[in-house]
Order: structure tokens, then C-alpha cells, then sequence
């Protein structure tokens, strides 16, 4: 079994918060890291998976609650929201670190009555899919390295090839369990179908469930560029506002994200668009019918893939920090741009550019320059991720960084 770096911060929690709550996506192993943690603490398994279940508790959310063993974990709890107020009113009554687990596979900043029900009183960690130092069994440094602006020069192996496959394969557990690679696209399209009729139905009343697939693959196309409604709504013919719906929905299910822009009220001529990421490399690459091969034959596609690739693996290291990162994007009217700016809770930034090639040039630092010059003392340093085989330090914190170095031992 592999281990997950958010254990951890999962155990600290429960010593001091009386309910945890693990969201992501379905599939991202949330249920076993919560039995891993919890089952040898005594704590009893109950799945909102189960349809007598639901039925019991929202008959009865008081008493299914007040039943509860003392310690419980409660998987997908947001097909029951009636239970939220009620466990509300057993916290308070019994205010004991570490009562419950609650799993969830919508994300909890759309589920307003679960956040404020418990606001207070439940800690929140997000379970990514697999990162590569997850799969690979080492503990990250990057972004402990990052901030502190040294890299040191060393030389490594180029990816190549391989490069495209880690980003094909993707993170989910079930999907990297197969090893033909035919079978693991299989189960990424699989996956995707099943989420659209089976939790789409659980959080929404869109009619049009089939245009979800056609929009989630459009979206695979465009991830890493800016958010355009009108382009997404192009081929469908519905309004924007029903797009932006969409969009959200999706985003609910952790299938997309918005990286919303950097900006300081010194910038006036920062664009001020999110970009379109979406949830996981390996299901774009499978809606989009792109195996290894293909991927890395394709350089447009493959650049916004890495990018993406990137950002999942810094959101999935960072998430098992204790202080929080914060992801944005920079761009502004001059075309300068940074493809990931990440800050610290205190205010300090680095910028992340991704390059698909195997070389880098001075004039790759422009963006990372540019974000250095506005944020002034809080620039901690600037690198450049690409294919390549060394370690480069053009000088002032800007650094050349091989892409295999965000998950192997610094």
C-alpha cells in the first residue's frame, strides 16, 4: 500500500478537532487513508455509499447521529447533508478531539450548510489523487527549496519519454493498479462516465448530463490556457450563464479547477482571468484518446499537459504541509507571464514557469523577472521546470530546474 504524505496532518487533526473532514475527487483513495488511520484507533466504518443508509439518516438525522459509536468515520457525507446540524448539536454537547471522520467527494466550499454547520468545530484536508513522490516513496523538498532560493547544480537523466507517460497514467490508485496502459485509459473514461451520472445526479438538476463529457474533453484540450465561456460554449448550444454552470459543477466534482490570477493593487495592467486546469492529467489524456506516444508527439498539447502535470504535483505536495500554499497565475497586457505563482501564508512568492523542451534560455526568465520586479522583497526565487538534464542558476534566485526534480530527493 502506498503511503500518503496527508496521514500525518490526518492524525495531528484528530488529536485536537473533533471532526475531520477528507474531500476530493471519488477514486483518490480518501476512504482507505481514512480506515488506514482510523480503524486501528477503534474507529467503527460507516459508507453513505449504502442506500438504507441514506434512508436511515435523513428519517432520522438526530437519532442516526446520537447512535453513532463514539468514534466513527462517515464516508460521503455529502449525499446527507440532513445530518450536518445534528452533529452540529453532538459536538457541542460532547466537545471530544477526534469523534469523527467524514469523507467527502464534493468539494466542501460548495457545500455551504456542511461548512456552516461545522464551522468551528472540523478541520478540512484535501485528498489529491497520487502525487509522484507518493508513487515514487520519496518525501518531497521542492517547495521547501523553492522558497529558500537555492537550488543546488547537480546533473540528472533526462525523462523523455517517460515524461509523457507519468503524465498519461495520471494518479488514481485504481487506474495505475492496471498495467496495460489500454486498461488504465479504459478505466479513466470509465471513471469520468460514472462520476457525470452517478454524483452529477446527487448535486445537480442539469438535464443535459451529456453534454458534461463533451465539455469536460473540450475543457481537457484548453487546460492550462485562460478561462474563455464563450469558446467553451461555442460548440453546445447553450447560454454562458448555463456554461458557467457547468463549469462550477464540474469544478464541485474536482474534475477542473480555476487558478485564479495574481495581482497586486500596484498592477494596473494585470489580466485578470483564471485559467482552466482540469482535475487530473490522466483522464484528459484519455478523453482526449492521447496515449504516451501520441502525447509526446504533440508538443502544443504535451506543453499544456506538463503544465498541468506541474501544478497537480505541486497542489498535491503542498496539501500535506501544515502551512497553507496559495496557487495563482500571472499575466498582464505586455505579455509577460508566469505559468504558477505560489505564496506562502505571509505573504513571500515564487514563480514556477514549465517547459516541455530540453533546453533553456536567459529569455525564458522574462515572466519570473517581471513577477520578481512587482513583488520586490517578497520574491523568494524563480525557476524554470523543463526536460532537461541540469541544474542551472542564471543568478538573482532564477534557476533551471529538470521537471524530475519535483519528486526525487533534492
Amino acid at each position: 500500500m502506498i503511503a500518503r504524505h496527508l496521514a500525518p496532518r490526518l492524525r495531528e487533526a484528530l488529536r485536537d478537532t473533533p471532526a475531520v473532514l477528507i474531500h476530493g475527487p471519488r477514486q483518490s483513495g480518501k476512504t482507505t487513508l481514512a480506515r488506514m488511520v482510523g480503524e486501528p484507533k477503534g474507529y467503527r466504518y460507516l459508507s453513505f455509499d449504502d442506500p438504507a443508509m441514506v434512508t436511515a439518516a435523513q428519517a432520522d438525522p438526530v437519532g442516526f447521529v446520537a447512535r453513532l459509536p463514539g468514534k466513527s468515520i462517515l464516508d460521503e457525507v455529502q449525499r446527507v447533508p440532513e445530518i450536518f446540524t445534528a452533529l452540529k448539536t453532538e459536538i457541542d454537547r460532547l466537545r471530544t478531539p477526534g469523534r469523527y471522520i467524514l469523507t467527502g467527494s464534493a468539494n466542501v466550499l460548495f457545500v455551504p450548510r456542511l461548512a456552516d454547520s461545522l464551522a468551528g468545530r472540523m478541520g478540512v484536508l484535501q485528498l489529491h489523487p497520487l502525487s509522484q513522490s507518493e508513487i515514487a516513496g520519496t518525501r518531497p523538498r521542492f517547495i521547501d527549496t523553492l522558497f529558500r532560493g537555492r537550488f543546488r547544480t547537480r546533473l540528472s537523466e533526462r525523462l523523455g519519454r517517460d515524461l509523457a507517460r507519468r503524465i498519461v497514467d495520471g494518479g488514481y490508485p485504481a487506474a495505475l493498479a492496471r498495467r496495460a496502459p489500454a486498461r488504465r485509459r479504459a478505466w479513466y473514461r470509465d471513471y469520468v462516465g460514472a462520476q457525470i451520472q452517478r454524483d452529477v445526479r446527487d448535486l445537480s438538476r442539469i438535464r443535459s448530463l451529456d453534454t458534461l463529457p463533451k465539455l469536460l474533453a473540450l475543457a481537457a484540450s484548453h487546460t492550462a490556457g485562460l478561462l474563455n465561456v464563450a469558446e467553451l460554449a461555442a460548440p453546445f448550444e447553450l447560454t454562458r450563464p448555463t456554461i458557467h454552470e457547468h463549469v462550477t459543477l464540474l469544478e464541485r466534482l474536482f474534475l477542473v479547477q480555476r487558478l485564479p490570477p495574481w495581482h497586486t493593487n500596484r498592477i494596473s495592467r494585470a489580466v485578470k482571468r483564471p485559467k482552466l486546469h482540469v482535475g487530473d492529467t490522466g483522464f484528459a489524456c484519455a478523453l482526449l484518446g492521447l496515449d504516451a506516444a501520441g502525447l509526446d508527439t504533440d508538443r502544443s498539447i504535451l506543453g499544456a499537459m506538463l503544465e498541468t502535470f506541474v501544478l497537480q504535483e505541486l497542489q498535491r505536495q503542498a496539501a500535506a504541509r501544515p502551512d497553507p500554499i496559495g496557487f495563482h497565475h500571472y499575466r498582464d497586457r505586455d505579455g509577460f507571464e508566469v505559468d504558477i505563482v505560489l505564496e506562502q501564508g505571509h505573504g513571500r512568492l515564487a514563480g514556477v514557469e514549465v517547459k516541455a523542451a530540453a533546453t533553456v534560455s536567459a529569455a525564458d526568465l522574462r515572466g519570473l523577472r517581471k513577477l520578481r520586479t512587482i513583488s520586490t522583497e517578497r520574491f523568494a526565487a524563480g525557476v524554470v521546470l523543463y526536460d532537461g538534464s541540469a541544474v542551472i542558476d542564471f543568478g538573482d534566485r532564477m534557476f533551471a530546474v529538470p521537471v524530475r526534480m519535483l519528486w526525487e530527493k533534492a
